[in-house]
């Protein structure tokens, strides 16, 4: 008898601890973290954005926080995937602000062409007073928290099969594939381009097949694409710089505690330091523009050169973003500063 009340015990306690193990795994949370992107740390912005924010947010909770990467396109599309984040299907992403302006469509005020005079300057807007207007708009908008604004690479380059390309004039009927933005559209169109809207995912055999004879993104994203491999002129005109709006659930966000969400913080500026970093790396390392010279025929415009294109672009532009501002401005006040305001802003005297 009291052998069998020993094994009962033991069996009582054994059981309680297995209780108390699996409320401990229910009582943890799950962040699943999309990003458009190959999920390498050395690769791309996001790959080193997504594993820096993955292991400090782990460690910085202790675990009770665990964070599931879901790279390149997993998930869907990137709107597609933006509205799983407002709908706590997944709970964060880094996305394209083509993705955002599916939700966001305000965020094309950004896409002032040479809008910005050096790289160190976008950090400086990003990370200062207009980047916290602009996450506050976005969330009183989208009920979406932004944790940041990632670097997408530097700034933009075009790359096409046809010619090589010095000035507008050697952009007539270059078909050159955009976002879904329409101040990337009037860009290309602007400058002589044919403007045409494919998807991420289909953008290489795009270019492949002739369906778009060139495209236009950061230097990095154009190595680790293997656009080299389907492309033949780079013209490196810097005439755009693109943010990835870092944007995590805000039902999510507020059911953490404080110190959760104190390391969530911190860890997403983090991640967002390095992505900048990498990229950087990229463009002076052999997977950036020393190996697309290697393929490819490169050109540096000259100043002039480039006003050429920026008399062109940023009229068109304006025109666009002033029509557009008015429009939003009839649904609800914005507490964005007008473009032009936001112009002054990154510039400075000029």
């Amino acid at each position: 008898m009291k052998r069998m009340r020993f094994f009962l015990n033991i069996a009582t306690l054994t059981l309680c601890f297995l209780l108390v193990g699996s409320f401990t795994a229910f009582a943890g949370k799950t962040l699943k973290l999309s990003h458009l992107n190959k999920n390498d740390p050395f690769d791309n912005s996001t790959g080193a954005m997504a594993t820096v924010f993955k292991n400090l947010v782990e460690a910085g909770t202790n675990g009770s926080i665990e964070v599931e990467i879901f790279p390149a396109g997993q998930l869907g599309k990137d709107a597609e995937v933006i509205q799983q984040v407002k709908m706590g299907m997944i709970q964060s992403s880094i996305s394209s602000v083509g993705g955002t302006a599916s939700v966001y469509p305000m965020i094309g005020i950004l896409d002032m062409p040479f809008a910005f005079p050096n790289i160190s300057t976008t950090y400086e807007v990003f990370d200062g007073e207009f980047g916290k207007k602009l996450a506050g708009d976005i969330q009183k908008t989208t009920g979406l928290k932004v944790l940041g604004f990632g670097d997408s690479g530097g700034f933009f380059a075009f790359t096409n099969s046809k010619r090589l390309v010095k000035t507008p004039k050697d952009m007539k009927g270059i078909k050159i594939r955009t976002m879904g933005l329409e101040t990337h559209k009037t860009v290309v169109s602007a400058v002589g381009g044919q403007p045409i809207a494919v998807a991420w995912s289909e953008v290489y055999s795009a270019l492949q097949t002739g369906v778009a004879d060139g495209q236009m993104n950061p230097i990095p994203i154009i190595k680790f694409a293997n656009f080299d491999e389907v492309q033949k002129y780079l013209t490196l005109s810097n005439h755009l710089f693109a943010t990835y709006p870092w944007l995590i659930n805000q039902k999510f966000y507020n059911s953490l505690t404080k110190e959760e969400q104190y390391v969530i913080d911190y860890a997403a500026r983090s991640a967002i330091v390095a992505g900048r970093g990498i990229s950087r790396i990229i463009e002076a390392s052999e997977r950036g523009l020393p190996a697309l010279a290697k393929k490819m025929e490169i050109y540096s415009p000259t100043k002039s050169e480039l006003k050429q294109f920026r008399d062109l672009a940023q009229p068109a532009v304006k025109k666009y973003l002033d029509k557009r501002t008015a429009q939003a401005l009839q649904v609800k006040p914005i507490v964005l500063p007008p473009w032009d305001a936001m112009y002054r802003m990154i510039r400075g005297p000029e």
